[in-house]
C-alpha cells in the first residue's frame, strides 16, 4: 500500500472515530484538561457515564491514537494527544484550493 494511502486510510480511521457523539466529547474533554490530563473516573464523573461504555469507546480513541493512557499507581490517566489531533487538522488543510484559482478578496473586489 503505498504512503499516501496509508495516511489516508490512518485519518479516515480517525475521522470515524471522533464521528460519534460519545468520543467527540471525551476527546474534547481531554483537550480542554490539556497536559495534565484527567484520570478515567475525572471523565466518567464529568461525562456521567458508566465504566464499561467510557472503556469501550477510550480504546476507540486509543486505537486511533487520538488519546494516550499512563499508569500512575492505580490511576489510569488519559490525555488527548495533540501531536495526532494536529496531523488530523493539518491533513484537512494541507491542499486546501490547490485546484482551485486563488482569487484574494482584493482581486474579487476588483472584478
Amino acid at each position: 500500500m503505498e504512503n499516501g494511502q496509508h495516511n489516508v486510510d490512518d485519518m479516515a480511521a480517525a475521522l470515524e472515530a471522533l464521528g460519534n457523539p460519545t468520543r467527540l466529547r471525551i476527546f474534547r474533554l481531554l483537550v480542554r484538561a490539556g497536559d495534565p490530563g484527567l484520570s478515567v473516573g475525572q471523565i466518567q464523573d464529568r461525562l456521567d457515564m458508566a465504566a464499561s461504555t467510557l472503556s469501550h469507546h477510550l480504546s476507540k480513541l486509543k486505537m486511533v491514537r487520538l488519546v494516550a493512557q499512563e499508569r500512575r499507581g492505580t490511576t489510569l490517566i488519559c490525555r488527548a494527544n495533540y501531536d495526532a489531533m494536529r496531523g488530523l487538522v493539518n491533513f484537512l488543510v494541507a491542499e486546501c484550493c490547490t485546484d482551485a484559482a486563488c482569487i484574494t478578496p482584493e482581486e474579487e473586489d476588483a472584478a
